[in-house]
């Protein structure tokens, strides 16, 4: 007998991949990748190249083998979308987002078949209303995202909790509120890279890195704060709800404390064993009005649940991507 499937939707990207290298490493089910892997120089198929998938997915093709694979698929972990903050085309985003999210919901609510989706912590807007993950319909209504991209994910959401609450809901389900996740095999994400890797060139050459000044006088240059995490952890997270089949509902995925961009900065130095070079430059005025300054994820319902996993400290999780992986000849995991 074959052994059960998970799909990891947008498997190829950033956090999708991670998935898939620790799926593939546990050898508990056969893993299936459905993403478009796009230009080869782009490299996002090196993110998988390393791992055993038992198949490889078109988007375009995915509810047909979905159906076909009916029977012997165990989850799907739904990673794939447009995760750009700045993109300008609001219908595409909310049909690869949410529209897309909502058919593979109503997939696996049909065949009750696992879900784990990715939700993000721009649902919080501004954070005026805190960063509790409290995920009734009205808590989670009072939400203000700022983008199309946030508004996307608070849709699906809602949407989420409400036919939940009508029992229309897969075996299993659970969103996850990703917060600002760094780690390998984001090279291809260009400006919505980490800041640890898009200033790495110039860490490495020893050169002065650029940091956005505080525009508000209870902030330093610097010092905007954000709950930076590890992907190591929030693959952590994914493989205890997998095998925890009972726990359902929408939770944060962060560390838990907020630290600064000057923080970040010194630690991608440290990490290189160099002294810090940091300058402060003007914020673009055309954020300056929507720009947080501060997040930091709430973890204690999933704590309350029994989730015990790693929380790595943001100094040891710079040090492990940028010396493991950014600073050798083959960054890929």
């Amino acid at each position: 007998m074959s052994p059960r499937m998970i799909v990891v939707t947008g498997g190829a990207g950033f956090i999708g991949s991670n998935i898939v290298a620790s799926l593939c490493e546990a050898g508990t089910w056969d893993v299936v990748v459905c993403d478009r892997l796009e230009t080869a120089d782009l490299g996002k198929w090196k993110n998988i190249a390393k791992h055993p998938i038992a198949d490889f997915w078109e988007p375009e093709e995915m509810f047909e083998r979905l159906d076909h694979h009916a029977a012997n698929i165990e989850a799907i972990i739904h990673m794939g979308a447009i995760s750009s903050t700045t993109e300008p085309d609001a219908e595409l985003i909310m049909r690869t987002n949410f529209t897309l999210s909502r058919d593979i919901w109503d997939w696996c609510a049909a065949h009750q078949v696992r879900m784990i989706y990715a939700s993000s912590a721009a649902t919080y807007g501004d954070g005026e209303q805190g960063f509790e993950d409290a995920d009734d319909f009205d808590s989670l209504s009072k939400l203000r995202p700022l983008n199309a991209y946030g508004y996307s994910k608070y849709l699906f959401d809602q949407y989420a909790v409400r036919q939940s609450g009508r029992g229309r809901a897969p075996s299993q389900w659970a969103g996850l509120k990703f917060f600002n996740v760094y780690g390998p095999n984001e090279g291809h994400k260009g400006g919505m890279k980490s800041v640890i890797a898009q200033i790495w060139p110039k860490v490495a050459a020893g050169e002065t890195v650029s940091l956005f000044k505080s525009h508000r006088p209870d902030y330093a240059d610097g010092g905007q704060l954000r709950d930076f995490v590890f992907v190591d952890d929030i693959v952590s997270i994914i493989n205890w709800l997998l095998q925890r089949t009972e726990i359902n509902g929408v939770f944060n995925a962060g560390s838990g404390r907020a630290r600064s961009f000057a923080d970040l900065a010194k630690a991608t130095f440290a990490a290189a064993g160099k002294e810090p070079k940091i300058a402060y430059i003007d914020m673009p005025v055309s954020i300056r009005d929507r720009y947080q300054y501060f997040t930091e994820a709430r973890m204690d319902r999933l704590r309350a649940l029994g989730y015990d996993g790693q929380s790595t400290p943001l100094e040891e999780g710079v040090r492990r991507y940028v010396q493991n992986f950014l600073a050798t000849e083959d960054p890929y995991r």
